[in-house]
């Protein structure tokens, strides 16, 4: 070999490899992440489920953000000063906070989309999250104009937010994804059409690439997001699958490197084969079933008594979620924010005297044994471990009452959407999942005049009445006393059923770091790693 064969051959091998060093310097790192089902939207005031919060706040940054840790920190703004009277907050965006098309997010933008939120037009679903902020409800329900609502904009970086009273947990309100900014050049441009890809201007850690429906949804590294340098993940493909065997089986083929919500039978299984890569974690959130109060046999308070009296709750959490749920009998879970859950009166009986109870009531009522048929059909989120609770229910329900009962499932978003949009049924699956901290969070579910969430329409002056002055209530102890006997009168009524107090179930790649569980179950990919 000449001298000069050598030298090219030695040349071709150099570039040979520092081609491959950067092309393994410039490899993408990518998340999969399985989503639990397809989400109803992309629009923030528009939403309502978890599934599409993961995907909401991957995209947009809110004035404050959950961290890894599931606490409240600065997002969108740097800091905020609070008045004396808790009833001003003042925000400074950030200088460098910017839309993915390069433009500055203003506090102009958060105005816009506050408004936009109350707007009566828009209809938006969780409109009440903001009610706190002053005139917003007003706003709301075309009271007052959107321009008196509390929300101005005293410069293109500082925010004003006036509130009505009060409220301890309004940065957390903040966090949630109603109250994530849209981009109001943007929206006034594209209309409708403002959340699709290669359409969407999103202000955080990651922007929209593409969205094929029921297969995946594929978001971006936004370079023009504050954090863009400390964010490693370039790329996160979420996966809607609301099978959870098909997850399952494609996270252990090495496809998904997180599952949301995977079936619960599975978990000694798992954890014998994938040990800490399985995650089960307390969440304060509560699991129940709700009664379509509109319709017989529903509207008769004895029935509702009487088939959530039936209901082994110790059975469902045990045998169907393997102690990975707590059975409950108050919809506020216990502790939240130092509050002390009402629980219903039967919750100290046996479950044998509860049962003949039950039959007491339901012949009171008129059915059962010797009385009308009783003929139900259960309504649930497709998913297994749903239709095993409901399988259960229905099981104790025939052998109590000798009923006749149905089930029938949707997706997560149908299931949802049917509810909400005030179809009716007659008993169906629901679950809330804390918002903020309060017991309010859960009690305000069943005040007659929220439209989005009172899926079982129950109207209680009583009820609404101490809900109403709870709101009034400047002392927090005597505030909690209030809901607290609120609670008292929905699990007498029993308009809806608790049943579990629910955890939070993951499957976590090894390949995966900076994960913490928490029970705000805010896992922002921008905080997680991923071994290249």
């Amino acid at each position: 070999m000449s001298i000069q064969t050598r030298r090219l051959l030695g040349t071709s091998l150099l570039l040979t490899s520092l081609m491959f060093g950067a092309s393994q310097a410039l490899a993408e790192v990518v998340l999969h992440r399985g989503n639990s089902g397809e989400p109803q939207t992309l629009d923030q005031a528009n939403t309502s489920i978890d599934i599409e919060a993961f995907i909401l706040k991957d995209l947009y940054e809110g004035l404050t953000i959950y961290d890894a840790k599931g606490e409240i920190v600065p997002g969108a703004a740097e800091s905020w000063t609070i008045s004396d009277d808790g009833t001003v907050y003042t925000f400074k965006i950030r200088e460098n906070a910017n839309w993915s098309d390069g433009s500055p997010v203003t506090a102009e933008d958060f105005v816009f989309s506050i408004q936009r939120v109350q707007n009566p037009e828009t209809a938006a679903k969780y409109a009440n999250i903001l009610y706190p902020i002053k005139n917003a409800e007003k706003a709301n329900t075309g009271e007052a104009k959107l321009e008196e609502i509390g929300a101005k904009a005293v410069d293109a970086k500082t925010l004003e937010i006036t509130l009505e009273r009060a409220t301890p947990f309004f940065l957390e309100l903040l966090a949630h994804q109603t109250a994530l900014p849209v981009s109001k050049a943007s929206l006034e441009k594209n209309g409708k059409d403002f959340v699709k890809p290669g359409v969407m201007v999103s202000n955080g850690a990651y922007k929209l690439e593409s969205h094929v429906p029921n297969d995946n949804l594929v978001v971006l590294k936004n370079e023009h997001h504050w954090d863009a340098a400390n964010t490693q993940i370039d790329k996160v493909v979420f996966y809607p699958i609301d099978d959870q065997a098909a997850s399952v089986r494609r996270f252990e083929a090495k496809e998904m490197d997180l599952v949301y919500n995977f079936s619960a039978d599975q978990i000694d299984r798992l954890k014998e084969s994938y040990g800490e890569q399985v995650h089960v974690s307390p969440s304060a959130s509560t699991y129940y079933y709700v009664f379509d109060t509109r319709q017989e046999p529903y509207s008769d308070v004895r029935v509702r008594q009487a088939l959530s009296m039936a209901v082994d709750r110790d059975f469902l959490a045990e045998e169907i979620y393997s102690g990975a749920q707590l059975p409950t009998y108050s919809l506020v879970p216990d502790g939240l924010g130092g509050y002390e859950a009402a629980k219903a009166d039967f919750a100290e009986m046996s479950q044998l005297d509860r049962e003949d109870k039950a039959i007491e009531l339901m012949k009171e009522a008129g059915y059962g044994d010797g009385g009308k048929p009783l003929a139900i059909e259960i309504r649930y989120n497709t998913n297994p471990n749903h239709e095993r609770v409901a399988t259960a229910v229905a099981d104790m329900w025939k052998n109590t009452f000798g009923a006749s009962v149905t089930m029938t499932n949707l997706d997560v978003a149908s299931h949802y959407a049917y509810l909400q949009e005030g179809g009716a049924f007659n008993v169906a699956r629901a679950g809330w999942v804390s918002d903020y901290a309060d017991a309010e969070n859960f009690l305000a579910l069943n005040v007659s005049t929220n439209t989005s969430f009172n899926y079982g329409k129950y109207n209680n002056p009583e009820f609404d009445a101490l809900m109403a002055k709870s709101y009034a209530e400047g002392d927090a102890e005597a505030r909690k006393k209030i809901m607290h006997d609120a609670e008292v009168i929905l699990m007498r009524d029993q308009p809806i059923a608790p049943l579990m107090s629910t955890a939070n179930l993951w499957l976590v790649s090894d390949r995966v770091s900076g994960w913490q569980d928490n029970a705000a179950n805010e896992h922002l990919s921008r905080f997680l790693r991923v071994a290249e």
